[in-house]
């Protein structure tokens, strides 16, 4: 039930050219970085691509000791010296198979992905001898390249797999909502994926981060939680107006049901980003762009729910209701 006399922690529509204008701040940036990468770029894509994309090799090596992510940093280092453009490095566990396969007990693996290397280089020849300055007889055990062909099909599936999830939200929302509520939703899942891709595109070209495999995974997530945050809130503006349509404008019911639905979006995000901030600050290296991705994902969208999506809906009602100009 709404208070009409309660004061709204949150105006929405008394406000909405000053969320109208926030919204550009946040998107224009990330825009402008990515028609400059795709000019920049010698692939001409909007974001700077991994290996996942443009192919490349990972090479394995066993050690005798145990390593531990604070090793990671210095390894980087060492092979960025050696001329290797952004070296992706992990630890993988040690498995029977990969024991039987050694000349040495092996007690840490750590897996190296870099660009495409023809079986002619002495590239590996060189990140062995820069691995032995740092440790004990390391040992290559497997290497696997992928071409660039296989990349390219790889960043065409992903885009399909993005185009497909979009699709099938605009289906549902088209027939779940009226199409200015469908429309809506439908932009603030725009927004928020042009907001995510722009920042990314932003670091890549400052501090040359690639997009992989993990970053199309974050983006997929982030699309189904705006769209679900945002459903909550249009739902809630169709229930209000079915009761109190005749005792109040469009507009405060928009306000009054953004408020009521506002203490459930920010703890339903707020709990998540806490979640996601200790995995960003205390997990993995090699999960850490994707833990980024999801973090400023969930941040846009429960923005766009409540402020964009929200003041879409109340603009557009009022374009309509407005009297035709003779």
């Amino acid at each position: 039930m709404i208070n009409t006399d309660r004061k709204h922690l949150v105006h929405v529509v008394k406000y909405r050219w000053v969320w109208m204008a926030l919204s550009a701040l946040l998107l224009f940036p990330g825009i402008f970085a990515m028609l400059y990468s795709s000019l920049h770029y010698s692939n001409h894509a909007p974001l700077k691509v991994g290996i996942d994309y443009t192919g490349g090799t990972i090479l394995q090596y066993g050690l005798e000791q145990k390593i531990g992510n604070a090793d990671l940093t210095k390894n980087r280092q060492a092979l960025e010296k050696l001329g290797i453009e952004n070296p992706y490095i992990q630890i993988l566990n040690v498995n029977n198979t990969q024991q039987k396969n050694t000349k040495s007990q092996i007690n840490s693996i750590i897996s190296i992905r870099t660009k495409f290397i023809d079986k002619d280089s002495t590239l590996p020849k060189q990140i062995t001898e820069v691995l032995s300055k740092e440790y004990q007889n390391p040992e290559l055990i497997s290497v696997s390249s992928v071409g660039p062909t296989l990349g390219k099909e790889l960043f065409k599936n992903s885009l399909i797999a993005i185009a497909l999830a979009v699709l099938g939200i605009i289906a549902y929302l088209s027939f779940r909502f009226k199409f200015d509520y469908a429309l809506a939703a439908i932009l603030g899942l725009i927004h928020d994926v042009i907001f995510v891709c722009g920042v990314f595109s932003i670091l890549g070209l400052v501090y040359n981060i690639q997009i992989d495999g993990l970053f199309i995974t974050a983006l997929l997530t982030v699309i189904g939680f705006s769209v679900h945050d945002t459903i909550v809130v249009f739902d809630r503006i169709r229930e209000n107006l079915r009761y109190y349509a005749k005792k109040m404008t469009f507009g405060e019911i928009v306000d009054a049901s953004v408020n009521q639905t506002l203490a459930r979006s920010i703890n339903t995000s707020l709990t998540t980003l806490i979640t996601l901030l200790a995995l960003y600050f205390f997990g993995g290296v090699t999960t850490r762009d994707f833990v980024l991705a999801m973090i400023l994902g969930i941040a846009i969208g429960t923005y766009s729910s409540i402020f964009f999506c929200s003041m879409l809906v109340d603009f557009w009602n009022d374009k309509k209701n407005q009297p035709a100009v003779s």
